[in-house]
């Protein structure tokens, strides 16, 4: 949860520093060199405080999309599976859909991996009924279950480069950011 606050913190930070005409935005790295634990179990969760937590048989049970993308890492054309995020943030309350509007959409999700890698979206850019692109935790890449990359793993579809696609991906927290 600490590092859920620092992400806000700084993510805060830099909208913060970009309107008062700022170019420096604190980023961090990523070292995918080293070997990351992979990720076994998902946790989700909501701005009330509910939360679920989801084993790889549990996650394979749910509703599954295929998207098709350019991996920018890989330099290849990949077939992801797994389930839309913003059906996942729905089992804990999210505002999504016609609730997601007003001083709701200053509400993210802060997506974590083993690796302490964490990147924000907000809820706007992963509600289905308000952005075209898909947004989808899969199981699996061209029909074989994640191996190295752990059990889930974060993949957008509106991405030029997969900054944001988080492997061994481990935990979902859904934040308000106070302007």
């Amino acid at each position: 949860m600490k590092r859920a606050a620092f992400l806000v913190m700084n993510f805060a930070l830099a909208i913060l520093a970009c309107s008062r005409g700022a170019t420096t935005v604190l980023a961090q790295t990523m070292d995918h060199s080293r070997p990351a634990v992979p990720s076994t179990q998902l946790k989700i969760q909501g701005l009330d405080g509910k939360s679920i937590t989801v084993s790889p048989e549990q996650f394979a049970a749910l509703p599954h999309k295929t998207v098709s993308v350019f991996n920018g890492h890989t330099q290849a054309n990949e077939k992801y599976s797994g389930v839309l995020i913003a059906d996942l943030l729905a089992k804990v309350g999210a505002p999504l859909g016609g609730n997601l509007r007003g001083n709701r959409l200053l509400t993210g999700i802060i997506a974590e991996g083993t690796d302490n890698y964490g990147v924000l979206y907000a809820l706007a850019e992963l509600d289905p009924s308000l952005h075209t692109g898909d947004v989808i935790v899969a199981d699996s890449v061209d029909d074989h279950k994640l191996e190295k990359n752990g059990a889930f793993q974060l993949v957008s579809t509106e991405e030029k480069h997969p900054a944001r696609w988080v492997r061994n991906l481990t935990a979902i927290t859904v934040v308000t950011v106070k302007p």
